[in-house]
């Protein structure tokens, strides 16, 4: 884990391990920011779409001290939404380095399809 001065970078093989653990995973917020038809099509077990229409209620609903991890393509634009929810007053935010991308090619085992 790196700094970045308000989000940090979280490796996958790192996310990995969290979510083997299950009460590290329970407490864990996984968004993914991709496009609706990406994200129907594959994305990390428990995590739930963030998108400009979904963002509301998501401030409005989720702890901003849970421990946030932010999921897009390739770990890019994650980042800025990282940086966001940092502005937003959350506390242990993360971006993923890699994003989905390298997450389908290290554990194509752990992808949940459609929107469960």
């Amino acid at each position: 884990m790196s700094s970045n001065g308000s989000f940090k970078h979280l490796q996958t093989g790192e996310l990995k391990q969290r979510l083997a653990d299950a009460a590290s995973a329970q407490s864990l917020v996984i968004v993914d920011i991709r496009d609706n038809h990406s994200f129907q099509q594959g994305h990390i077990n428990g995590a739930r779409q963030l998108t400009n229409e979904s963002l509301a209620e998501f401030l409005r609903t989720t702890d901003p001290d849970a421990t946030t991890i932010v999921c897009c393509y390739h770990g890019h634009s994650s980042q800025q939404a990282a940086e966001y929810l940092v502005s937003q007053d959350f506390t242990d935010v993360y971006s993923l380095d890699g994003g989905f991308t390298e997450w389908q090619q290290l554990y194509p085992d752990a992808i949940a399809h459609g929107s469960d």
